[in-house]
């Protein structure tokens, strides 16, 4: 890494944008935690909850216009946490002010602004980091590296995915509103477990994809899942997204990916989930339960890691940002990456429109 484009400080100031939930659940505690971040901004449409943010937090500023925030010289790097549509604005006005910008998944709701995202940190010089919490967890680094090791062979298939019973966010809010979001689980939860399994195998190029969504569920109200309570539900509002999608993404190397994401399905119970298959040997991950599937000595053997069990990495994942723009350590994630995404999602529900493959090379 170039280190004269990154800016070193003993304290990165943070300015926010955007104080809902993921803010308070995800990122607020994985900056309060680090020694070298100090939040001195806040910046949410909702004047009320930034005010009451900034009081419980001793936070000076309380801007009501994110531009505002952006051109403060007493914020180094700005925190994107809106509703999906505004992602790539912010980050990208951001950027072009000189900040560097942490932003919450998914990058963009369609490529074009993706592609924005990533020119804008390439001229600007800054870092550019999209939220890939999973990547950061235990049991995620061992998998890498064991494919890195070569233990694996030859991955050349596998499924994703992340499935819930009943667990629909902010229904009729901006969640399910397509024009706010960019469309439903797939954008919601895909993104986590796409990325994840791409990353392990070793971030092969997209090249296809096919797909197919469903709405099922909009009148259905039963929730059992603790992630459905993300969001503000609005009575009567509107549900123009999917509620279940599914795919398959073929990569340059020959390889493929089935995916299935769900906000609500019949299923047993809500669930992660990653198989991979290689020459050598394969696995399943479910939820933090990973089992390897080899031969030793000519037998074939299931082996269980013992691994600490972590729901998620959201503080790992800001940290290692923090180390990048401090010049410590060099980006695990990289704006290309997060357009292959976006390409692969889109495609999907292009794919699902048309009722064929979309071609991404």
């Amino acid at each position: 890494m170039d280190k004269g484009k990154v800016l070193v400080l003993s304290k990165l100031r943070i300015g926010v944008v955007g104080v809902g939930n993921i803010f308070k659940h995800a990122h607020l505690p994985s900056w309060l935690s680090h020694p070298d971040a100090e939040i001195v901004a806040v910046c949410d449409a909702n004047q009320e909850a930034a005010q009451k943010l900034a009081d419980e937090h001793g936070i000076a500023k309380v801007y009501s216009d994110y531009n505002d925030l952006i051109a403060s010289d007493e914020v180094d790097v700005v925190n994107v946490c809106t509703p999906n549509l505004y992602h790539s604005v912010v980050s990208v006005a951001a950027l072009q002010a000189g900040k560097h910008v942490f932003c919450e998944k998914p990058d963009a709701i369609n490529p074009d602004e993706a592609v924005k995202m990533a020119e804008a940190a390439k001229t600007s010089g800054k870092v550019l980091m999209v939220m890939r919490n999973n990547r950061f967890r235990p049991v995620s680094d061992f998998l890498r590296t064991y494919v890195e090791k070569g233990h694996m062979g030859e991955i050349y298939t596998g499924r994703c995915g992340w499935v819930r019973r009943r667990g629909i966010p902010g229904k009729g809010g901006w969640f399910t509103t397509k024009e706010l979001s960019g469309g439903g689980p797939l954008i919601d939860l895909g993104v986590h477990m796409i990325d994840l399994a791409i990353w392990i195998m070793g971030n092969p190029k997209p090249v296809a994809v096919s797909g197919s969504v469903y709405t099922k569920f909009a009148g259905n109200d039963l929730n059992d899942s603790e992630h459905g309570a993300f969001g503000e539900k609005k009575a009567g509002g509107t549900f123009d997204v999917e509620d279940l999608a599914t795919g398959f993404i073929r990569f340059d190397n020959g390889a493929t990916l089935q995916l299935e994401c769900s906000w609500a399905s019949n299923v047993e119970n809500e669930g992660r989930f990653i198989e991979l298959r290689g020459t050598k040997s394969g696995f399943s991950l479910f939820n933090d339960d990973l089992k390897l599937f080899t031969e030793i000595e000519g037998t074939l053997c299931n082996v269980i890691p013992q691994l600490p069990k972590d729901s998620g990495g959201h503080k790992s994942n800001i940290h290692h940002f923090i180390d990048v723009v401090q010049g410590k350590a060099e980006p695990i994630f990289v704006p290309e990456q997060g357009v292959d995404m976006i390409k692969i999602l889109c495609a999907i529900y292009e794919s699902a429109k048309l009722g064929r493959e979309i071609r991404l090379d």
